[in-house]
């Protein structure tokens, strides 16, 4: 076991991620790069509408100093990100402002040379399966311990169906809770990436490169609001299942949240955001259809 999680660490080289590497340099490459591509794709070769993006571009650029950001969105395809990032006006391009991300280990991360670009991109690798504190979410928890801006698809896994949004994985409220200052969070939907990117295209395969001629629609709406303190006292308060399958999480300090107080958070703050980022949905077909 031990030397499956050091071939792990060697090929997620989290090394490669950190803002001195080479002073900066190869990291500035890769968001222009990326930038570049996002902004062909998202505002030249498809049309993308972003309502209020005031919102998202206000919290990136001038949110008070220290205070982290978490966003959260619907998963369409596996060029939502950076996709979404390129509409005209967002500082796609900017390696200081770019998000970091939640990825999936088995996709970005499958070897030497996708570990190091991805990581140059401020990826953090998500092991399927390997549960909310694993230590690569340790990794994303940093992110906004330092006030950085994390984005996270708390659905777990891509949807192409245009359904309503899915029950959420704990692991984006789990970040919530155990951030030391609790993150703005910003919900975000949109539709048409899973045109730009099918999963189904060519025999059951995506298409080698995005497709173009789509329309792009983008939603962002208001920070959620997260009364920690109160939630924290009402979980405390709530009759707990002594019978439940427990599955060896640390307590939470300085707070003192077992498991059980854990459970109760976690599905109380996924169904909001579920609900919030629902209710966005509904709201963006609404703009499509006038």
């Amino acid at each position: 076991m031990e030397a499956s999680a050091a071939a792990a660490a060697a090929r997620t080289l989290r090394w490669a991620g950190r803002a001195g590497h080479l002073g900066g340099f190869p990291r500035a490459v890769v968001f222009a790069a990326v930038g570049a591509f996002a902004k062909a794709y998202a505002s030249l070769l498809n049309t993308t509408t972003v309502h209020n993006a005031d919102a998202l571009l206000r919290l990136v650029s001038a949110r008070p100093p220290g205070t982290p950001l978490l966003t959260v969105s619907n998963h369409m395809s596996t060029v939502d990100d950076p996709l979404m990032w390129g509409f005209k006006g967002f500082p796609t391009s900017d390696a200081k402002l770019g998000r970091w991300v939640l990825t999936a280990e088995d996709i970005c991360f499958r070897n030497v040379v996708m570990s190091y670009v991805f990581r140059l991109g401020k990826c953090v690798p998500i092991t399927r399966g390997g549960g909310i504190y694993q230590e690569h979410m340790n990794e994303a928890l940093d992110v906004l311990v330092n006030g950085g801006w994390l984005h996270s698809f708390p659905e777990g896994k891509i949807a192409q169906d245009d359904q309503p949004i899915r029950r959420l994985k704990w692991g984006t409220a789990s970040l919530i809770v155990r951030a030391p200052i609790t993150p703005i969070v910003l919900p975000i939907v949109h539709s048409g990436f899973e045109k730009v990117m099918p999963e189904n295209l060519f025999f059951g395969r995506r298409p080698p490169v995005p497709l173009c001629g789509k329309k792009i629609d983008i939603i962002v709406g208001e920070p959620i609001e997260f009364d920690m303190a109160s939630l924290k006292q009402e979980a405390a308060m709530v009759p707990h299942d002594p019978s439940s399958v427990r599955k060896g999480w640390p307590t939470i300090t300085p707070d003192g949240l077992d498991e059980a107080v854990q459970r109760w958070l976690y599905q109380k703050m996924s169904d909001k955001i579920q609900s919030v980022m629902e209710r966005l949905r509904k709201k963006l077909l609404n703009l499509k259809q006038h």
